[in-house]
């Protein structure tokens, strides 16, 4: 019960009045207690400097230390949670430790605790450290990549115009349980558009409807005006007549998709 009230107070904003309850109440806190309120800490910022962004990496590591200190052993959750606030304000050296750390003593690490290094790597666009530490992740099968890992890597490799690894990433969202999603096919679509490679955008886009997923407006209008740019009409015409063809998949939902007449 007193979990579910500092979590409300955390919800709110108000860690202040969560640390307080917890230290007044004199409670035994256990992990869950602990995990709401890092959660509570990293998603906070305010002018005051215990709440500033500059300083929540230390409160994270501070009450991760309170609760080794009473013997509480943190869980993936807990890791991830201070590994997230490490990583946002760019203290990858020990977020590094911790991800060592998790190893060490036996938490195994999830896609969760991964992508917060995958985005820092993203951010800061080293392309290198990203791909090492996803074969690392993939091929020593330490946990399995999320839609949010693969979605990751193709924004920032297709950004990054390195093609080789969007085919390799491609193949292995391709090749996952959970297959590509909307936003997997937006990132390579209109990736594909601002590269000219339009051929490639209206494959992805068919197998795209053909699997049930409607694309956004703005990819039906990037495709389009590319098209319309290079002369390819035709194929145009042939896209929209599959689209027709599908519509039933999406019902009144495509009707709204009416697209304005565009000249080169």
């Amino acid at each position: 019960m007193y979990t579910v009230l500092i979590y409300g107070y955390c919800k709110i904003g108000r860690i202040d009045m969560a640390k307080r309850f917890l230290r007044e109440k004199s409670l035994e806190a256990n992990v869950v207690t602990y995990n709401v309120l890092l959660n509570g800490i990293c998603g906070k910022a305010s002018l005051h400097p215990e709440g500033s962004r500059a300083h929540k990496p230390e409160l994270t590591l501070d009450k991760l230390k309170l609760m080794k200190e009473k013997g509480i052993s943190p869980t993936v959750a807990t890791y991830t949670s201070v590994v997230k606030c490490l990583c946002s304000r760019w203290r990858m050296e020990d977020a590094e430790e911790l991800l060592g750390e998790m190893e060490r003593t036996g938490v195994s690490p999830n896609a969760a605790t991964y992508n917060c290094f995958f985005k820092d790597y993203r951010c800061r666009k080293d392309a290198e450290g990203a791909l090492n530490l996803y074969r690392k992740m993939r091929d020593g099968c330490v946990c399995v990549p999320s839609l949010h890992t693969y979605n990751i890597f193709l924004a920032m490799f297709m950004t990054l115009n390195r093609m080789d690894v969007v085919t390799e990433i491609c193949n292995d969202v391709k090749g996952s349980a959970s297959g590509p999603d909307l936003d997997s096919y937006t990132f390579l679509i209109h990736g594909l558009c601002q590269k000219k490679k339009r051929k490639e955008a209206c494959q992805l886009f068919v197998e795209m409807i053909e699997k049930g997923l409607l694309p956004q407006k703005v990819t039906f209008e990037t495709l389009y005006k590319g098209l319309i740019q290079s002369d390819m009409l035709k194929t145009w015409r042939r896209l929209k007549k599959k689209l027709e063809e599908e519509s039933i998949t999406f019902g009144s939902e495509f009707q709204n998709y009416e697209l304005k007449p565009y000249r080169r």
